[in-house]
């Protein structure tokens, strides 16, 4: 492998998975032992590892998908397990024409390493992708739906699990069928994050969209903030609250490679004013190393710009921080941010993984380093996950006390 690079992290532990890639990642904390799930990329179903000693992760599960099926998105709460089922896109190694499973499967996982099929909700469309569950009986869906173009908002009641029911849903109007287009990509793309009595939808170029779900059965919009002209066809992949503070990380999703798309867009929020959000400032875009010998990260191949922010979903065993961002940024790797002074957010650290020297999936057309998602754990263990390689497990090497200056 080509050496990694690295500044203010240290890199605890790396697991292969197997030749088997992950995407998205959860956690939960059992008796004392720390367990990491994922949805793999590029192989159907989803593993577990101990990480309960990070240096030395382990294997536990991997536990086999359908067929011709994304298993890429999961979440873990109260002990419970919801696996995101969808259509694959088009390149990403699925077969057109052939049968696929959607919508999302309910585990129990009492038992950390054994999960136990609870129910299957189905859209009968294309399946669920980012989904929100903090525990409780319902799954806030991102999810398709007939009569729809792309993907709406979906509350689900799990509350009977073998039996799971769909209660609401929003739409913007110019998803239904029969609706004059604008050639906007509009999609929820998720998680639909819930804070008490409002949901925050990425939708895509509908933008960041706040809703008031007070009345389950009837979400109703508050605001829409639009980034037109300043976010590429893709548009909001991102919309994370940070309640505490009053304001919300967004992001799109760096989607072409090489950097043949519009201006990709990462940056911070003010939400003082629901009904009025504000774009306040732009994270700093990601600079190559010296020792690369790279101008840019668009040499480099493959896609550059933000995917991921790190979701802490309200659950104990994760880092429940805001005065710091982490987000994945393709090949640059992991960028983390000082974003104490949401005016200025500044670059404090980043890991970019070796290049992979085996192709396991379809993409990048040029084999290099791409990382996908972030999770940071209550004991500040960072786990990422890359399209062609295992998780790396690191940590931040100086970091300061919740509400104190930086030393």
């Amino acid at each position: 492998m080509t050496p990694f690079f690295a500044h203010n992290v240290e890199v605890l532990g790396y697991h292969d998975l197997g030749g088997k890639p992950a995407f998205k990642l959860a956690m939960q904390e059992v008796s004392g032992r720390w367990y990491l799930y994922m949805g793999n990329l590029w192989h159907r179903g989803w593993t577990i590892l101990d990480v309960t000693d990070p240096t030395c992760p382990e294997h536990i599960a991997f536990i086999p998908g359908p067929e011709n099926t994304w298993t890429i998105q999961i979440q873990v709460a109260e002990g419970k397990m919801i696996t995101a089922l969808e259509r694959i896109a088009p390149g990403w190694g699925g077969v057109e024409g052939k049968e696929y499973s959607e919508g999302f499967v309910i585990w129990d996982v009492s038992d950390p390493g054994r999960p136990r099929q609870l129910g299957h909700y189905r859209t009968y469309s294309t399946g669920t992708h980012r989904n929100f569950y903090d525990g409780g009986s319902l799954v806030h869906a991102a999810g398709g739906a007939p009569g729809f173009d792309m993907k709406i908002y979906q509350i689900v009641d799990i509350s009977d699990p073998e039996k799971p029911r769909e209660i609401s849903r929003f739409w913007l109007p110019e998803q239904a069928e029969g609706a004059p287009k604008t050639g906007a990509r509009l999609s929820c793309h998720g998680p639909p994050h819930v804070e008490g009595d409002r949901a925050y939808l990425s939708y895509g170029a509908g933008g960041a969209i706040i809703l008031d779900i007070s009345d389950r059965l009837h979400p109703r919009l508050v605001s829409q903030l639009v980034f037109q002209g300043i976010s590429n066809h893709h548009g909001i992949h991102t919309f994370l609250p940070l309640p505490r503070r009053k304001l919300a990380l967004v992001n799109d999703e760096a989607i072409n490679e090489n950097g043949e798309e519009d201006l990709n867009l990462a940056g911070i929020v003010d939400l003082r004013d629901e009904k009025a959000p504000r774009l306040l400032s732009l994270f700093p875009q990601p600079l190559p190393p010296s020792e690369t010998g790279l101008k840019n990260f668009f040499e480099k191949g493959g896609r550059f710009g933000p995917h991921n922010q790190y979701h802490p979903n309200h659950q104990p065993c994760l880092e429940d921080r805001d005065d710091i961002a982490y987000l994945t940024y393709f090949n640059a790797g992991l960028r983390i941010y000082d974003i104490r002074d949401p005016r200025t957010p500044k670059e404090i650290a980043y890991f970019i993984p070796p290049d992979p020297k085996v192709r396991i999936g379809t993409k990048p057309s040029r084999l290099v380093a791409q990382t996908e998602d972030v999770l940071v754990d209550r004991r500040g263990c960072i786990y990422i996950s890359e399209k062609n390689q295992g998780i790396y497990i690191l940590r931040l090497k100086q970091v300061w006390p919740y509400g104190e200056a930086c030393p």
